[in-house]
């Protein structure tokens, strides 16, 4: 059974970079489609990338788009969130999540919460100005 943990997440200025990282014990990491989304206090979790399963399509939120890259290798069972040119509204805690029910890509499903069915337990990401 898949389980998901996210590291990577820290502090940093204005205009820094991080990288993310979901591992997945267990396997068949390679059968799901994934996605990162992100929570701040006060806002509804929102989507912030995903990545189908076999690696070739991506999806990124309007925000994101041209900062952050999704990429996964699935013989590690790991995904990746690269950010880069952080900014201050990207501060929010980050999470990891799989959609363990269908193989097929979406352009809607994959950026609902509603679509996922296993999660992270997340990682702070904070950006001071």
């Amino acid at each position: 059974q898949v389980r998901l943990t996210e590291s990577g997440g820290g502090s940093v200025q204005a205009g820094g970079s991080l990288r993310l990282s979901c591992a997945a014990s267990g396997g068949l990491l390679g059968y799901y489609d994934m996605a990162w989304f992100r929570q701040a206090p006060g806002l509804e979790r929102e989507f912030v990338a995903a990545i189908s399963w076999n690696g070739g399509r991506t999806a990124y939120a309007d925000g994101v788009k041209g900062r952050f890259t999704t990429s996964r290798e699935n013989a590690k069972n790991m995904m990746y969130l690269q950010m880069n040119n952080l900014k201050p509204e990207d501060t929010a805690v980050y999470y990891c999540a799989a959609d363990l029910k269908t193989a097929a890509w979406s352009q809607d499903h994959v950026r609902r919460v509603s679509d996922y069915d296993l999660w992270g337990q997340g990682t702070q990401v904070t950006v001071a100005s």
